[in-house]
This record gives structure tokens, C-alpha cells and sequence, in this order.
């Protein structure tokens, strides 16, 4: 892989975010957490190996501020949470007249500060396609450059869609998954792949060969424009996400990120 444009995970801007979808799994115990090391001590371990991680408890429950700014202090120099939002906000209220729990949800998650990467805001299968009501919804957000949007359903995909994310400075959120490949369609100068398997959802296991695919798209994403590329597996059964997630790090010449003098202090949420 080409090593131009490609900055170390270790600096403040890599150009290549790559984690996982959660790290809290029982059963990466002895496929990517060592079989000793007690369950208090893994976000200290997954943060030593990876950049960033997908928080999908957001999108299942609240959480208390405290919760925040417990995860803001453990996470180490350079590490980032993406969170993905409510489900009320897009799968029981379908995206209207969810102004208030946006702002709501918003308010907490800007105690992350710095550590706050990116919202995701996935889509329900049961919202229809209807872009004045995707606008009004993102912009609730104070900065929609920060959201990226991954859709359930199939008419969302078109040039309607994409020219509105233009517009706001949204992110298409990428999929990869047993329905659709991913597209390399790129609306903002931040690009999300999220990577849910491709022969089954959750518990595919990908090649190396589609790994070097995904490795040579997000470098054509980077060469289009794309300061920053954030790619995140969904594929946990198994241990298959920490595993894939390190392998394409390779192939992007990237290194695991580690900051020993950063504390990591326990989190009780």
C-alpha cells in the first residue's frame, strides 16, 4: 500500500480511523483480549491498539453525564468515540419533531469535547425517503459536518440524497453488508465505511483479499479529497471485527495507537 498522505495513527490527525463497533464483547475473551486480563483493564487495551470505537449503547439507552466525562478521562491521547444517536430520535419518531432530543442528545455528548469524533445517525428501515425531513433533523445538530447518516433503505441511495449532504456538510455513511457493497461515494471531506460482513450480518469473517479492496478504496478516498477516513467493523461475533480492524491497519501502513502516559481511569456506566 502507498505510504504518501498517510499519517501514523499515532499523530492527532491520522488520516485512516479504524475500530470497531463496541468493545465490550464476553466473547473477545481469548480471541482478542488475553484469557487473564480482567474485563476492567480492556478499554485500556482496545485504546492501545486502535484510534477510535464505535459506541452503539447510545443508540439502546441514555447514559448520566458523569458517564461522559468518565469516558473523556480514560480515553488516551488522540482516541475518539464515535457515538451512534438515540434510537427515538430515528427509529421510534422517524425523525420528526426530534429537534429537542437531538439538542438533548448533543448536550451530552459535548462532554466528550475533544474525544467526540463523529455522530451516527442511522436511518430506520421505516422512515421514508423524504430529504426536507432529513434536513430539518441534521440541521438540529450544531455541526452536521460532524454527523454521518447510514440509511436502511434503498431509495435513500441517490443523487437527491448525496446533493443535500453537499449541501450540509454531512457525511454518507458507507455500508458494507450481505445487501449492499460499499460505493466509495464521497459528500464531505470526512468518509465513514462501516463494515457489517458481507456474506452475513455480524459473524462474516473478512478475507484478506477483501480487506485489501477496502484498504485500496479508502486510499482512492484519501487521493479524492477525503482528509479523513473512519472505518469501522461491525462483525463482532467471533472476535472478527479486532481481528479484521488490525489486519487493514497493516494494509494501510498504519501503526496501533498507544499513549502509556495517558491515565485510564475505571468507568462506572
Amino acid at each position: 500500500m502507498r505510504a504518501a498522505r498517510m499519517d501514523m495513527i499515532h499523530s492527532s490527525q491520522p488520516v485512516f480511523v479504524v475500530g470497531t463497533s463496541g468493545w465490550t464483547y464476553d466473547h473477545w475473551r481469548g480471541r482478542f483480549y488475553p484469557q487473564e486480563l480482567p474485563k476492567s483493564r480492556w478499554f485500556e487495551y482496545y485504546a492501545s491498539r486502535f484510534s477510535a470505537v464505535e459506541v452503539n449503547a447510545t443508540f439502546y439507552r441514555s447514559f448520566k453525564d458523569q458517564t461522559y466525562v468518565n469516558w473523556r478521562q480514560r480515553a488516551p491521547q488522540g482516541f475518539g468515540y464515535v457515538l451512534k444517536a438515540p434510537r427515538t430520535i430515528t427509529h421510534r419518531k422517524y425523525l420528526i419533531g426530534v429537534e429537542q432530543d437531538i439538542q438533548d442528545f448533543c448536550r451530552s455528548s459535548a462532554l466528550l469535547e475533544d474525544r467526540l469524533e463523529m455522530i451516527l445517525l442511522q436511518i430506520a428501515p421505516g422512515v421514508p425517503c423524504d430529504l426536507g425531513r432529513l434536513e430539518k433533523a441534521l440541521l438540529a445538530f450544531p455541526d452536521p459536518s460532524k454527523v454521518a447518516v447510514e440509511f436502511r433503505r434503498a431509495n435513500w441511495y441517490a443523487m437527491e440524497t448525496e446533493n443535500l449532504l453537499r449541501g450540509l456538510g454531512a457525511v454518507l455513511c458507507d455500508v458494507d453488508s450481505p445487501r449492499q457493497r460499499l460505493t466509495g461515494v464521497l459528500t464531505a471531506p470526512r468518509a465513514y465505511l462501516r463494515l457489517h460482513g458481507r456474506k452475513r450480518w455480524y459473524s462474516h469473517e473478512y478475507s484478506y483479499a477483501e480487506l485489501q479492496e477496502i484498504a485500496c478504496l479508502a486510499e482512492e478516498l484519501v487521493a479524492r479529497g477525503a482528509e479523513r477516513v473512519y472505518i469501522f467493523f461491525n462483525n463482532d461475533f467471533e472476535g472478527y471485527a479486532p481481528a479484521n480492524a488490525l489486519t487493514l491497519l497493516e494494509l494501510l501502513g498504519c501503526k496501533p495507537h498507544s499513549d502509556e502516559s495517558s491515565p485510564t481511569p475505571s468507568l462506572d456506566a
